[in-house]
């Protein structure tokens, strides 16, 4: 139907304090309506007033249900397979529902078909191979925004993420292969669910859904953004940190490195010790964004900067002391890590300051 003006009508208030607006008569005859036929309100960003009868959101849904995304892709095994495994990566951050990999040169595609499904398997959350053919694999996606919501999603994500670098910092005194493989795994499963928290977002962007994924605003997409940003860092920065002591460590399991002497006790337990308080403070950031506290992302702020200081003296303590060159690098390596944990989390706290100064403002009245 081509758009139409229907013209102005008044708001009229019945005796019960209810206020009711009648519906143009053509509209309601062109869409069918009848008494008792349900209408959904639904508010825009520009506060107007969307009304959508049931029957064509109905429609709609099971329209979108009944029709999946689907892609396919065609493989040269011998081009670069980087390059395929990014598309295929692209291509399930944008909402494909199933996906074709189609590859050329069949003798050159059981290699690639095999990275390929590690690929998804390390990757993706949700997707498994439902089909395979000699020079064709097919993937979908079967995982959906309802059964696991944004929230939920970017609160587990913090949490393995601040787990895998307590695991890469207690690696540096307990040389455990069950501990790396830990912190690996971890950094995956940031990986996989940041990926899928971006394709939760993608979703509710196209269909305005803001309101269902529990946001105020459209804006919220931004900030929720920012923040998956933000933890996937951390996860890569635990991997840093569980790279560079395994190098170290081979190096002294093959004796091309001597080590002059061990690791500091003071510097290692003031470097924990500042770890666990940039842990809390990304921690109560992360509780302040989802409880929408305005008063309590200030606190954060405010006591991030309190901590410059130490951090300081922190750096002068490890200078200070005679330690072998290669520790004292791993070392501030680690502080360097601890220290974006704690910028990370007077990130999260700004978002919360953007996400609900705007509400926190327009309650305020003055006396």
């Amino acid at each position: 139907m081509a758009e139409k003006d229907l013209g102005y009508r008044r708001v009229q208030c019945t005796g019960r304090g209810a206020y009711i607006i009648s519906l143009p008569k053509e509209w309601v005859e062109d869409i069918d309506l009848k008494r008792g036929s349900e209408i959904a309100f639904n508010i825009q960003p520009d506060s107007t007033l969307l009304l959508v009868p049931r029957k064509i959101a109905e429609k709609e849904d099971k329209t979108d249900t009944a029709r999946p995304k689907e892609y396919a892709i065609n493989i040269d095994p011998k081009e670069a397979p980087e390059s395929a495994l990014r598309m295929i990566r692209a291509l399930y951050a944008i909402g494909a529902d199933i996906i074709h990999v189609h590859f050329k040169n069949i003798k050159d595609a059981t290699k690639f078909k095999d990275e390929t499904q590690n690929f998804v398997r390390d990757t993706f959350l949700g997707t498994e191979i439902i089909d395979e053919t000699p020079d064709e694999i097919t993937l979908q996606i079967f995982i959906k925004h309802s059964e696991f919501g944004i929230e939920k999603a970017v609160r587990r994500m913090a949490i393995v993420a601040l787990a895998a670098n307590r695991g890469a910092i207690a690696s540096l005194t307990d040389r455990n292969p069950v501990l790396t493989e830990s912190v690996i795994q971890a950094r995956n499963d940031v990986n996989r669910l940041g990926l899928y928290i971006v394709r939760q977002l993608k979703y509710g962007i196209e269909r305005n859904l803001y309101r269902e994924l529990g946001f105020q605003t459209p804006k919220e997409f931004l900030l929720y953004r920012i923040a998956v940003n933000d933890i996937e860092n951390i996860g890569e920065n635990a991997l840093n940190i569980i790279n560079n002591i395994n190098a170290f460590q081979k190096l002294l399991d093959t004796e091309t490195l001597f080590i002059k002497g061990p690791i500091d006790e003071e510097v290692y337990e003031a470097l924990m010790s500042h770890y666990a308080q940039a842990q809390q403070i990304y921690e109560d950031a992360v509780k302040a964004m989802f409880k929408r506290d305005y008063k309590d992302a200030e606190k954060l702020i405010s006591k991030r900067e309190t901590f410059v200081d130490l951090e300081k003296e922190l750096m002068m303590l490890i200078s200070s002391k005679k330690m072998d060159p290669n520790v004292t690098a791993i070392l501030r390596l680690i502080f360097d890590t601890t220290k974006r944990i704690m910028d990370y989390g007077r990130n999260m706290a700004e978002l919360t300051l953007n996400r609900t100064v705007e509400e926190r403002c327009a309650t305020l009245t003055y006396k």
